[in-house]
């Protein structure tokens, strides 16, 4: 449990619901101005490219971090209305949800219910979560709510040959950030997941139709070589941040993981929730993602309030930060051990349980 130091005598320390809480609002005109310096740069952007395809197609591949990063940030304003912070009209949070996310190729009301899941059950062994695409055999340990499935070392020991290859597969960084977000955007966001709601289907379907016709209409307005060459290097690129950043949130050696009896949700956000110190320029077009401990904690709170929450309360400084260089480490961490309660590298499921050190900070 993480507790503030800093307590007067003779006053009763505040909650962590009592110091969110000034921050759970959203304010008009910030919305509206985060959404007007993030979706206007980034069609501006994508037309630039456009027009540098005439000049030189290195050119165009230079503009595409650049529109990238605005696509990332508009995707944090659909998380954002997802969680109903961004705006205190739920249809205003729904309506601009919904575009955001049609350009994110994210269908809102499905993406919507299983991140709530997410939330609901991120830290928990009991509830662990993944996306349908692994062997039934390895499916045991999850349920399909699209989170990356963390199996434990002793889990991992106790699978056959082929399910270790097929984990190690599915862990390897190079089709975590580079294959998987394509596939996961372009293919899997258009089909809904099974046992789920009649509004969160036609919400795929929606997203669908719409992504249909935008392309058909600039297709038929650029064609579709243009379309290609623009539009891909822009995916790819805020696609695999979009994953790496899901990732690192929760993916690193000092996280936590605890079985269902035991679980606690302020220690799964204040100690399996990151706080990721990114550079200021990285910070601005991720949306003060980085502070994923209080957004976990409460995410009522809009992100352009995250970084004041987290200055004005020392609860949430304690939380140890992540920097830019010592979070590519986490990429190598596929397993979860028990017994030093930290994240591992496969090669610690090659030592028996019994004969490891147990390890304490």
């Amino acid at each position: 449990m993480i507790e503030v130091e800093n307590a007067r005598p003779g006053q009763k320390e505040p909650g962590w619901r009592e110091m969110v809480a000034p921050y759970r609002r959203a304010n008009h005109w910030l919305s509206l101005w985060q959404v007007a310096n993030s979706v206007i740069p980034f069609f501006v952007t994508c037309y630039l490219m456009y027009l540098s395809l005439g000049y030189s197609y290195w050119l165009t591949l230079a503009l595409a971090p650049l529109a990238s990063g605005f696509h990332t940030r508009m995707f944090i304003i659909f998380h954002d209305c997802g969680h109903g912070s961004f705006f205190k009209s739920n249809k205003a949070n729904a309506i601009v949800g919904t575009i955001t996310g049609i350009f994110s190729f994210t269908p809102y009301y499905h993406w919507r219910h299983l991140h709530a899941l997410h939330h609901a059950a991120v830290g928990n062994l009991g509830k662990r979560v993944e996306d349908e695409i692994l062997p039934l055999t390895i499916k045991k340990y999850a349920q399909t709510n699209g989170d990356i499935l963390t199996l434990t070392v002793k889990e991992y020991q106790q699978l056959s040959d082929w399910e270790k290859l097929v984990y190690k597969f599915y862990r390897h960084p190079l089709v975590l950030f580079v294959i998987m977000p394509l596939f996961l955007f372009l293919v899997l966001h258009r089909f809904a997941h099974p046992g789920i709601g009649k509004r969160e289907r036609y919400s795929v379907l929606g997203a669908n139709l719409a992504l249909l016709l935008i392309h058909a209409g600039l297709i038929a307005l650029i064609g579709w070589q243009s379309l290609f060459l623009v539009e891909m290097p822009i995916l790819f690129l805020s696609a695999s941040i979009g994953v790496w950043l899901f990732y690192v949130q929760h993916q690193f050696e000092e996280t936590y993981w605890e079985k269902e009896g035991k679980w606690s949700f302020e220690t799964a956000s204040l100690r399996g929730s990151s706080y990721y110190k990114l550079p200021k320029i990285l910070q601005w077009f991720t949306g003060n993602i980085g502070f994923h401990h209080i957004h976990h904690l409460s995410p009522r709170i809009p992100n352009y309030y995250l970084e004041k929450c987290h200055k004005d309360n020392r609860l949430f400084q304690q939380t140890r930060p992540i920097n830019l260089l010592l979070s590519l480490k986490s990429a190598f961490l596929r397993l979860w051990d028990d017994e030093q309660q930290r994240m591992v590298g496969l090669a610690a499921a090659k030592v028996p349980v019994a004969q490891k050190p147990i390890q304490r900070d």
